[in-house]
């Protein structure tokens, strides 16, 4: 058994880790507050751009001079996943749920003879493909140091997909992301950004008829590049908010395990402590006994 000073040393080193741990938890909580009421406020405006895409995008769709966000190249070689986790950790399997998507779903296209890059948002996401595909990581993005994330960041990653694109380095580009649920649950989700999702079949044919002023091309010349930010923007939303979400979860039941732990070696040292007065009071009675 361990000794009384070794087991204090160490309920106290716990009591030290259970504040840190309690401290981080409501920190998260304060921050989620503001995360999660940005990413439920961006989902109708995505929603809706998407929609007024589609219904522009369908019939453009089929001109030769359709634009490459929203037709792509029309190849199918060359896949660019953008892979967005948090810039730090202790969020439970928060980031590591998006590393292994990534990871499975390179290797999914990778094995139907696709070639595979990635870009990365977030460090931890960049620490995670790294080991085991640092081949295919073309570009980093963190916000290291950063209080919140504005607009004009998920420009900049969607001007860098775009001078991609336009540089015929991909054909198709994809986004993975958790989608916020709630504060113990997000969703792992994959969104294509380019070519741009549009309706097929029958779904094409659903909506009505509409006469554009200027015309389709003219409209979604503006409207494509500024889509994809939006949805850009969206996900590193979900995505913040959802870091916080698991964050606090992960802090909270770090700071119950550190009270469970604290109880087990407090009761270890009260047994020690009674064992060694019990022990005391043997050597004076059989010390007494003797003379």
């Amino acid at each position: 058994m361990a000794s009384l000073k070794t087991l204090r040393i160490r309920i106290n080193s716990v009591k030290s880790t259970q504040k840190i741990t309690s401290a981080m938890k409501m920190v998260a909580a304060s921050k989620l507050r503001r995360a999660q009421f940005q990413a439920e406020a961006a989902r109708p405006y995505a929603v809706r751009m998407e929609r007024m895409l589609a219904s522009l995008g369908a019939s453009a769709a089929n001109s030769p001079t359709a634009p490459r966000l929203l037709v792509g190249t029309g190849g199918d070689k060359v896949h660019l996943l953008v892979a967005v986790t948090g810039d730090r950790g202790l969020a439970g399997a928060f980031n590591s749920n998006i590393g292994r998507m990534t990871r499975n779903l390179a290797r999914k296209l990778e094995s139907e003879g696709k070639t595979v890059k990635i870009l990365t948002v977030g460090r931890k996401g960049r620490d995670y493909l790294k080991r085991e595909m640092a081949s295919r990581l073309v570009g980093e993005v963190n916000f290291v140091g950063r209080k919140s994330i504005n607009f004009a960041d998920a420009q900049d990653i969607a001007s860098r997909i775009t001078a991609m694109l336009d540089a015929g380095e991909f054909d198709v580009c994809t986004v993975v992301y958790n989608r916020f649920q709630s504060v113990i649950a997000q969703v792992p989700t994959e969104l294509r950004l380019v070519p741009a999702p549009l309706p097929e079949g029958e779904a094409a044919q659903t909506g009505g008829m509409y006469e554009f002023e200027p015309d389709e091309e003219t409209i979604l010349a503006k409207l494509l590049p500024q889509n994809l930010a939006i949805q850009v923007y969206r996900a590193l939303l979900e995505n913040s908010a959802g870091f916080f979400g698991s964050q606090m979860t992960a802090m909270d039941n770090a700071t119950r395990n550190a009270g469970d732990m604290i109880k087990r070696l407090s009761q270890n040292y009260n047994r020690a402590r009674q064992a060694n007065i019990t022990r005391e009071l043997i050597e004076i009675i059989s010390g007494a006994e003797a003379l």
